[in-house]
């Protein structure tokens, strides 16, 4: 049959945002098959959060490399960078970080969102 065992391309896009410096998170890099790969990798390689959302992940990869994200899409990235916020809690709780430092906001450089096109 037509079109079974092919599997698709992954997808993945890596925000960041500042907000010292930005006033919107801002698309840092985009791609799919071996890019995409290589952008998950990298990410995982330096213990930054990834997550799957195929729908956002689709939209984020018709920006241009540094646009910042547009406003219809803030909620959508506000819940990514929730996500992130827990998932560094939740590291520092286990490295019994000082409760001051536990709760206080992580840098934001370069997370990326896995999906598949």
């Amino acid at each position: 049959m037509k079109g079974q065992g092919r599997t698709k391309a992954p997808l993945a896009a890596a925000i960041r945002y500042n907000p010292l410096k930005d006033s919107a998170p801002r698309l840092t890099a985009k791609g799919s098959g071996l890019i995409a790969e290589k952008i998950i990798d990298l990410a995982k390689k330096h213990g930054i959060p990834v997550r799957e959302d195929p729908d956002l992940v689709h939209i984020l990869s018709s920006l241009e490399i540094d646009q910042e994200i547009p406003p219809e899409l803030y909620r959508a990235v506000a819940e990514i960078l929730a996500f992130i916020y827990r998932m560094n809690n939740r590291w520092r709780e286990r490295k019994n970080c000082p409760s001051e430092e536990k709760y206080s906001l992580p840098p934001l450089d370069g997370r990326p969102i896995r999906g598949f096109d």
